[in-house]
C-alpha cells in the first residue's frame, strides 16, 4: 500500500497580511485549496478586509493540491511555498 502524498504548502503569515483583500490565491487555485477565516473580530463592527492581521490564510484542503503553482504565481507578496515529499522507491 502506498502513501498519500500530500503538498506542503507554506504560508508567510508576516508576508500575507491582508488575504481577505488580495484573493490572489483564493480566485486562481482551480482546487479551492485554500480558505480565509478572520482572526480579529469585534462585536457590533464590521471586519475591514483591509486593516493586516484581521483575516488569517488557511490551507484546508492541501489534500486537492495538483501543484499546479498557480497561487505562486499570483501571489504579489510571495507568501507562498508548496513543497512534495519524496516518491517511495
Amino acid at each position: 500500500m502506498t502513501t498519500p502524498r500530500f503538498a506542503t504548502i507554506e504560508i508567510d503569515a508576516k508576508k500575507c497580511t491582508t488575504p481577505f483583500d488580495c484573493k490572489g490565491c483564493l480566485e486562481a487555485c482551480p482546487q479551492s485549496v485554500f480558505s480565509v477565516t478572520a482572526i480579529k473580530v469585534e462585536k457590533g463592527r464590521e471586519t475591514d478586509p483591509k486593516e493586516p492581521g484581521t483575516y488569517l490564510l488557511m490551507t484546508g484542503h492541501r489534500d486537492k493540491c495538483t501543484g499546479c503553482n498557480d497561487c505562486i504565481e499570483i501571489c504579489p507578496v510571495d507568501a507562498l511555498t508548496i513543497t512534495w515529499p519524496p516518491l517511495n522507491a
